[in-house]
């Protein structure tokens, strides 16, 4: 995977994870409890919101309830990770997205690494690609994150 990582350019901002690992020791695992608490968060909101539309609509709109989830979710995705570059359930989890020269991510970054990220979930096959590189990349990036040269670390103690 060492080689996937190479092709994208250095991460010459990002703490190095030979040497400092405490950046990057659980991010796997703290990246998937943070996407069940996300998944819950988006749902919570998504459902009712759906629902009330299916009613409205006379049935209609439940045909659409699918994307109105991947909506709710597109934008509170982007939202979250733009303003503090970690949706609350990487907030809660302990972990925050950087980009490779370590700055947080902007509106801009955080639209294209939630589309990216919404594509590949819709695939399976790429979905599972990005669980494993997560878990045998270098510094532990999802596919949307070897594309854009960002990846998860455990939030330093600014």
């Amino acid at each position: 995977m060492q080689q996937i990582y190479g092709t994208f350019g250095s991460m010459t901002g990002l703490p190095d994870p030979d040497r400092d690992r405490q950046f990057y020791d659980g991010v796997p695992m703290r990246r998937f409890a943070a996407w069940v608490i996300d998944l819950v968060v988006i749902l919570v909101v998504g459902v009712p919101l759906a629902l009330i539309f299916g009613l409205v609509t006379i049935g209609i709109g439940f045909a659409l309830f699918p994307f109105i989830i991947a909506t709710i979710g597109f934008l509170y995705r982007v939202a979250t990770i733009s303003r503090g570059s970690a949706t609350w359930g990487m907030q809660i989890m302990g972990i925050e997205l950087r980009r490779h020269d370590g700055s947080r991510f902007d509106l801009a970054t955080a639209i294209l690494h939630t589309t990216i990220y919404t594509v590949a979930l819709w695939t399976v096959f790429l979905q599972v690609l990005s669980c494993i590189t997560i878990v045998f990349s270098r510094h532990r990036q999802g596919l949307n994150d070897i594309i854009l040269r960002t990846t998860a670390i455990n939030r330093p103690a600014d």
